[in-house]
């Protein structure tokens, strides 16, 4: 029995180790500030060591091997707490500026809010703007769905609509440099800084689906006036914070959907935990399930006329753009 009690001990410590070192040399190869070929040995000879340590748990000196295996792991949590992200660098042109607002009364205030004419994804004018908005004429929050790599992972845009048919599009993206690509897997270790864009439609959306060719998506949400407000000044709040400390996007913990989540919560909205919000391809279904979405019709008729990439391209990203994406989208009854 106790044979077996050291070797299942020494098996559950092996996994571990095994984990610890593939984050670390992961961590190593992505941020370890030296050429590819220091990376690439540096990680190479933790791996290593991570084997050797997984080895020794199954021999006489298991505890040394153990103990020196989690004195070089601490070494290098001690240098991953050292990497902070830039406030300045070489920023790609969208996402060069994040905006931030001011709020007297009902009036909002934003700076650096994004309306690029795009042509195709390197041909655009740039145009920033800084815009003032009556937070009492907030009328409707929609959500928008960018489909980039098949069905099951997409980009989340938050819109806002306002009495006299002007929307406001909220995106949250990776601030990527001059040249620098989105990396799920590079984006897990502090690779970017997260920034929040406030565009219009026709720019974040338009871009998507004119330019970029991806499959886009709309939803009408059922959320109150005021629930809306709140949501929008929750965007503003996250903005100014990122705009005064930065802070790195992660595939995982804090993109996209995540960010939505957490201040859907802290406006009062109680989103339980559900895969879906991790595999966000699914997040309609969820808002469906959730009583979000228009549940008069099924959800696979509200993913039929959600659909809005035919109606954005004969728009030609017009001004005329957000309202022509939306015919035939069912909105639901509010009763307000």
């Amino acid at each position: 029995m106790h044979r077996i009690a050291r070797i299942s001990r020494a098996t559950f410590l092996s996994l571990a180790v095994a984990i610890l070192t593939a984050w670390a040399g992961l961590a190593m190869w992505h941020r370890l500030p030296a050429a590819e070929a220091g990376r690439a040995v540096a990680c190479a000879l933790f791996i290593l060591f991570g084997i050797g340590t997984v080895i020794a748990l199954f021999g006489r000196f298991r505890f040394r091997a153990f103990v020196l295996f989690l004195s070089a792991f601490a070494a290098v949590l001690v240098w991953w707490s050292t990497i902070k992200p830039l406030g300045d660098a070489d920023w790609a042109p969208d996402v060069a500026r994040q905006v931030t607002g001011t709020r007297d009364g009902n009036l909002l205030t934003l700076k650096d809010v994004r309306d690029f004419e795009w042509r195709s994804d390197t041909d655009f004018t740039e145009r920033w703007t800084s815009r003032t908005y009556d937070l009492s004429t907030v009328q409707s929050v929609d959500l928008f769905m960018s489909y980039w790599a098949g069905p099951k992972m997409a980009h989340v845009i938050m819109s806002f609509g306002f009495s006299d048919g002007e929307y406001l599009a909220w995106s949250i993206e990776v601030r990527r440099r001059v040249g620098g690509e989105f990396s799920p897997i590079a984006d897990l270790f502090k690779s970017n800084p997260l920034v929040v864009i406030a565009a219009d439609e026709r720019d974040v959306v338009g871009v998507r689906s004119n330019v970029r060719g991806e499959d886009v998506q709309i939803y009408r949400l059922r959320a109150s006036p005021d629930a809306a407000r709140a949501l929008l000044l929750e965007y503003v709040s996250d903005a100014n914070a990122l705009a005064a400390a930065p802070a790195f996007y992660n595939s995982i913990t804090t993109n996209c959907t995540t960010t939505i989540v957490k201040m859907m919560r802290a406006v009062g909205d109680p989103i339980p935990f559900d895969w879906r919000l991790i595999v966000n391809g699914y997040l309609p279904e969820y808002a469906y399930d959730r009583g979000a979405l228009d549940t008069r019709l099924p959800v696979s008729t509200l993913r039929e006329l959600a659909h809005i990439d035919d109606r954005a391209r004969n728009s030609g990203l017009s001004p005329d753009f957000s309202r022509l994406i939306r015919v035939g989208v069912p909105s639901p009854h509010l009763g307000y």
